[in-house]
């Protein structure tokens, strides 16, 4: 796998609310380049979360649903004399972000059926109110590096 490029450094903020946040989020939701598409699926996306959660305005409720998807902790595997341990570790602010970003939108893709517009809605929605699959995810990850602590005393 290639380095990725260093989009952080060229991202603006997006044209509606100027969220550095919100133009990563659409750069990971493109695909084929259809930057326009992927725009109108995630601003579409928020007018549904407008009209279901009418107190807090939809990009708010956009930032903390990602806030509360960033796990603090997970698991990686280390070798330590050939046998694989895995060690929890702590989470660096960058990588917690995209792991957010990737489980969000690894779950809006898994479900069939509907509109992404809608599916993102709900996912987006669910992670705001701390339910739904990303959320479900970034628990799994937190309970393996719970149940690893044992092993803690290898990280690096």
């Amino acid at each position: 796998m290639g380095r990725i490029t260093a989009s952080r450094k060229m991202l603006v903020g997006d044209p509606v609310h100027n969220s550095i946040l919100a133009s990563k989020f659409v750069n990971v939701l493109m695909y084929d380049g259809k930057k326009s598409t992927a725009q109108k699926v995630f601003y579409d996306a928020l007018d549904l979360i407008e009209k279901r959660i009418k107190d807090t305005p939809p990009i708010d409720v956009f930032h903390k649903a990602v806030d509360n998807v960033k796990p603090e902790i997970e698991v990686r595997s280390k070798r330590v004399g050939g046998a694989s341990y895995q060690v929890p570790m702590q989470v660096s602010r960058n990588r917690q972000q995209s792991l957010a970003i990737r489980w969000l939108l690894g779950s809006v893709r898994e479900k069939k059926g509907r509109a992404t517009a809608k599916k993102l809605a709900d996912e987006l929605v669910d992670a705001f109110n701390r339910e739904g699959a990303a959320m479900t995810k970034r628990d799994n990850v937190h309970r393996m590096a719970d149940a690893n602590k044992a092993f803690a005393h290898f990280a690096w």
